[in-house]
This record gives structure tokens, C-alpha cells and sequence, in this order.
């Protein structure tokens, strides 16, 4: 049997949501993963420091039998230097939206001006917090990445020791950017890797397939592929994994994300499989991201095996990326 181990696999995008949603997924995430990247938006959104520590701790609470550590997040509105200060310690990193972008963003940035965001991007330039980016304009919404190429370059003149992440970059737009700025980095979605508009639309529409920023054309999924098969420095692994309850994804009103945490590894080893890339997936999946945000965490060892997986068609009440299908690779063993 073919297997393969990684160490301190870590999700630098996660989302793992509150309440009894919390409760099922996190210990999903904390079985494979020695860390992850936690989102802040949340309603409402954690905004002080004493929001950040309320949630660690009602994440912690959910996982004790696993070890997991829950890089928390602050979302982003105009700090002052003195509460960056403080509450550094505590955070990895700030996450901006611009507003409405996507699912509880509604207080996110409404303009770029780089008069009003001075004081707080100038702040975390010197305190070393990155600045992790839902980068989406309001436009159409197959061009709306590409769109906001702008406003990275923007970001990345003014302030060029600040370190900025590209969240879950989705165009070969995105790709090229990488290597225009040297405080640019991204972080790159297992759906992404899979998925273009087709699997979304192109025939029956696919809910469970659907997320923001939508899955693009197949020429930006093989830059994506390109760069993530070769372990580029500046990329990393992040989930962006988005639990919704299967009513409000089979709905009118379909939510945006998808839910592909308990299959993450599992999925990153066959397609890196595929492309004869095994051996450049522990940089993708926790090398880089260790040395980009100057973490270490603890050990651990999650040992896959080349067989077939029969993805449930359930988590509790959430439906994971393909449900039901048959995928090749399963994990058999975490240490």
C-alpha cells in the first residue's frame, strides 16, 4: 500500500464558525491539522481582545483530545497602534473584507483610503501582524478578483513592510502578482485546485460546490496548480473550508462555501499524486506557512494511505466537497 506522511500539516484559512457548528466541525479540523488560521467573522465580529480569548477558548473546549492550536485572527477596522500593541501577543494575523463581500462581512472595509487605514497598516508594519485579504472588488462577479489586483499593488507600495496575504487566490491574475511585490503571499484552497465555473454551473448547479470567491476558468486553475504543485515560497495551504447547515446551501438563497476540512489532506495527496508532486506537498501544506508567519507547531504525524475513501455524505448537518464520491487517498494513522 502507498502512503504518505506529513508533518504539522496546518490550515492557514479555516473557518470554524460558533455555538453547536463549533462543536462539529472543529474536532474535524484538530484531528489532521496541528493548527489553523481561525476566521473573525463571526456575528458579531471578534473585534477586541476580549472577543479573540473567548473564542480561543470556546474552540479549545471543543477539541481535547486532539492537539490543535487556533491561530486567532482580529477582523479588521481602524485600530490604534496601543490596542495593536496589546493584543499582538494574542493574534497572528488581521483579516480584511471589503464590505458585503461575502457571508458576515457586512462591516467590512466600504473604501480604500489609504489616509483613513494609515495609522493601523503603519502600525502592523512595525509590530509584524500580517494582513490577511478577502480580495474582491463589488463588479462582475468572474472579474471581481482580478479586479482587486489594484488595491494589492496599492497596499503593497505604501506599505512595504507589511506582510500581505492574498486569500484564497483564485486567477492567474493573482498568480502573476506574486511576483511583483515582495510582501505579497497567498494562500490557495484544495477546492480551487479541483474546481472550475463548470463544476459550479455548467450543468446542474452544484451548491455544495459553491463558494466566494467563485471557482474561475480552467487556465487560472492550472496557474493555481502550477504554483502550488512546486511548493512555491510565497503560497501556502489554506481551507477556507465554510461550514453551512445543508438547509441554507439547498436553498434559494444558496450560502457561499464549501466544506472541505474532514478531506483536505486526503484530496492535496491525490492531486499532488497525480502530478508526480508528492514529495512538494509538506512545503505546501506546513513548511511554508511556518517560515511566512514564523510559527512552530507542535508535533504531529498524519500518515496517508493510497486507497479508496468513501466520503460520507454528512457531517452532522453540513455536507462536505463531494459527498457520497469515491476519493483515492485516506488518512490511516495521526500521532
Amino acid at each position: 500500500m502507498k502512503t504518505h506522511k506529513l508533518l504539522m500539516p496546518l490550515d492557514m484559512h479555516l473557518h470554524l464558525r460558533d455555538g453547536v457548528m463549533l462543536e462539529n466541525v472543529a474536532p474535524l479540523s484538530a484531528y489532521s491539522f496541528s493548527g489553523g488560521l481561525i476566521m473573525p467573522n463571526l456575528v458579531p465580529p471578534i473585534q477586541t481582545l476580549e472577543d479573540v480569548k473567548a473564542y480561543k477558548e470556546r474552540i479549545m473546549a471543543t477539541i481535547p483530545n486532539d492537539y490543535f492550536e487556533p491561530y486567532m485572527t482580529l477582523f479588521y477596522k481602524n485600530y490604534d497602534k496601543a490596542f495593536l500593541a496589546m493584543a499582538a501577543p494574542h493574534i497572528m494575523a488581521i483579516k480584511l473584507y471589503p464590505a458585503g463581500i461575502t457571508t458576515n462581512s457586512e462591516g467590512g472595509v466600504s473604501s480604500f483610503k489609504l489616509d483613513e487605514m494609515r495609522e493601523t497598516l503603519e502600525a502592523m508594519s512595525i509590530l509584524e501582524i500580517p494582513l490577511c485579504v478577502h480580495g474582491e472588488s463589488d463588479g462582475f462577479v468572474m472579474d471581481r478578483e482580478a479586479e482587486f489586483m489594484s488595491v494589492y499593488e496599492l497596499l503593497a507600495k505604501n506599505f512595504p513592510k507589511l506582510k500581505i496575504i492574498m486569500e484564497h487566490i483564485t486567477t492567474k491574475e493573482a498568480v502573476a502578482m506574486l511576483e511583483k511585490y515582495e510582501n505579497l503571499y497567498a494562500t490557495i484552497t484544495v477546492h480551487h485546485l479541483y474546481l472550475t465555473l463548470d463544476d459550479v454551473v455548467g450543468g446542474m448547479m452544484m451548491p455544495h460546490n459553491f463558494c466566494k470567491p467563485i471557482a474561475k476558468r480552467p487556465q487560472d486553475r492550472e496557474a493555481l496548480l502550477r504554483v502550488a504543485l512546486d511548493a512555491h515560497p510565497k503560497v501556502m495551504f489554506g481551507s477556507d473550508s465554510a461550514p453551512h447547515p445543508k438547509d441554507k446551501k439547498e436553498s434559494s438563497g444558496c450560502a457561499a462555501g464549501v466544506f472541505s476540512a474532514p478531506i483536505a489532506l486526503q484530496l492535496l495527496c491525490e492531486i499532488f499524486d497525480k502530478h508526480n508532486k508528492l514529495d512538494n506537498l509538506q512545503a505546501f501544506v506546513s513548511d511554508n506557512a511556518q517560515s511566512i508567519y514564523k510559527i512552530c507547531p507542535e508535533f504531529k504525524e498524519v500518515t496517508l494511505e493510497k486507497r479508496a475513501f468513501e466520503v460520507p455524505q454528512s457531517y452532522a448537518n453540513v455536507i462536505p466537497m463531494y459527498a457520497g464520491k469515491t476519493i483515492e487517498w485516506a488518512i490511516q494513522s495521526v500521532e
